[in-house]
């Protein structure tokens, strides 16, 4: 009998589901966009209604349809939801209102006043779990931001400080399991929604950039994971860092008891590269068919130079935390730049900024990775994976699987229900060779002289900004 396990990625823009083998090999998968974020006053943003749990039934389902094989044969689930959410929870396991995005600056403070029917305050992925299983717990490594949570012990802090500082009493927390760890068993309810079996088994994973990483085979010191999806980022393993640094941070892994380095990021990363797609559909339909502008755009960016002509991109369309002020720039348009020109350099953007929070990451940890992989959906794209090699002048290697924090979330569940008996055994059953794209040498000593100017752009930019910000 061929063994499955079914691996459920919550992403932020949308839901994925796919069936997997124990030797990795994926026979199904769906995927279900996201509504868009409900945005606010107070700068709230929340995922309408219960849109979470809604995708996630519309693709268990969907790729149970397009399965061959027997879904009997499913031994396990991998749940793995998006990070830095916060879901407040009746005691019917249903939400009291719609999941705080990671973008929402309620998820940045203390939780304050809620309301008498919440009972549980959890991740997203933890209110998936609640959803699928009827069960109050979540995985350990899904809890980063404010929440009182404990990184060496990976358990929750009692300190009298941090559940004031955070807000939340210990009675309003979900039980802690390690990755891979048992979340409970899918409910009747739940199975009469998904389609899945009752009472298979749900594994925890971690936050969605730990599972991506692990599904990118992130193990150990030597690999740099270039992320790209709605956030960017870019994480590696070091043997013993410190705690913290203004250069990266200490992310818990998909692995229990150990820890990813990870660099600065880009927030709204890939997304930008969606909102220009969109721009092009919606203003120009009898240009290109809707369902080929990305293939359009692509191509004829690739016939745009390094460099775009002198058009930079700051990819910031979300501030980051540490400069409010800060706004999305296109510098250097003229008359000659049109969409393909515009479509590049946003990607050369996201790129440019990633390879110097990249490069001070490992400069601060003192080595370079030989080894770069890239991840999420931007991974995709052909056009994408040269100019990361390019910039990064280094090979880029594309991850095997596309969605690999599918392929993480697999792992953890193979693990998890004894298929494979320890991570380093899954990953090396599990794990395939991607595509590598290595460095082009005139584009590559273009965009030495291009990041010698592009770095030096957010100090002349952010003055403006801030001006800017006062009259609104």
């Amino acid at each position: 009998m061929t063994v499955y396990l079914c691996a459920i990625d919550g992403g932020s823009q949308s839901t994925k589901v796919s069936i997997i083998d124990a030797s990795g090999a994926v026979h199904a998968s769906a995927q279900v966009p996201l509504r868009p974020y409900e945005l606010g006053p107070g700068g709230r943003a929340v995922h309408p209604d219960d849109d979470l749990w809604d995708t996630l039934t519309q693709a268990c389902r969907a790729v149970l349809a397009s399965f061959d094989g027997d879904p009997r044969d499913i031994v396990a689930v991998g749940l793995c939801g998006i990070r830095f959410c916060r879901a407040l929870v009746g005691a019917d396991g249903r939400l009291v209102e719609p999941v705080q995005s990671w973008m929402d600056e309620r998820v940045s403070r203390p939780l304050g006043d809620v309301d008498d029917a919440v009972t549980t305050v959890c991740s997203a992925g933890g209110y998936l779990a609640v959803r699928l299983t009827g069960a109050r717990r979540d995985s350990a490594a899904s809890y980063q931001g404010m929440w009182p949570i404990d990184h060496e012990r990976q358990r929750w802090s009692t300190r009298p400080e941090e559940l004031a500082r955070t807000g939340m009493p210990l009675s309003l927390l979900p039980e802690l399991v390690e990755p891979g760890g048992l979340l409970g068993r899918v409910s009747e309810e739940a199975a009469d929604q998904t389609g899945l079996a009752s009472g298979v088994p749900v594994h925890a994973t971690a936050n969605d950039k730990a599972v991506e990483a692990l599904g990118a085979g992130l193990l150990a010191p030597g690999t740099l994971v270039l992320s790209l999806g709605t956030y960017v980022t870019s994480m590696t393993v070091a043997d013993a860092p410190a705690g913290a640094d203004d250069r990266y941070w200490l992310n818990a892994a998909a692995v229990p008891g150990r820890q990813l380095v990870e660099s600065a990021g880009v927030r709204r990363g890939m997304w930008t590269v969606s909102w220009l797609r969109q721009l092009v559909s919606s203003a120009a339909p009898d240009l290109v068919d809707p369902d080929d502008v990305e293939e359009w755009l692509d191509a004829g960016a690739r016939d745009v130079p390094a460099g775009c002509a002198g058009l930079m991109t700051l990819p910031d369309w979300l501030a980051p935390a540490d400069a409010p002020s800060r706004r999305g720039a296109f510098l250097g348009l003229d008359g000659s730049h049109g969409p393909h020109h515009l479509h590049r350099s946003i990607i050369e953007g996201i790129v440019l900024t990633m390879c110097d929070h990249a490069e001070a990451m490992e400069t601060a940890l003192g080595h370079r990775a030989p080894r770069l992989v890239v991840a999420g959906g931007g991974a995709r794209s052909n056009l994408v994976m040269q100019i990361v090699s390019d910039v990064f002048d280094r090979p880029a290697q594309r991850s095997a699987v596309p969605d690999a924090a599918g392929l993480g979330a697999a792992i953890c569940a193979a693990v998890g229900a004894g298929v494979h008996r320890d991570v380093e055994t899954a990953v090396e059953a599990m794990m395939r060779p991607g595509d590598v794209f290595g460095p082009d040498p005139d584009a590559r000593r273009r965009y030495r002289e291009v990041r010698q100017v592009y770095r030096g752009l957010r100090e002349r930019t952010d003055p403006l900004h801030h001006a800017i910000a006062t009259l609104s």
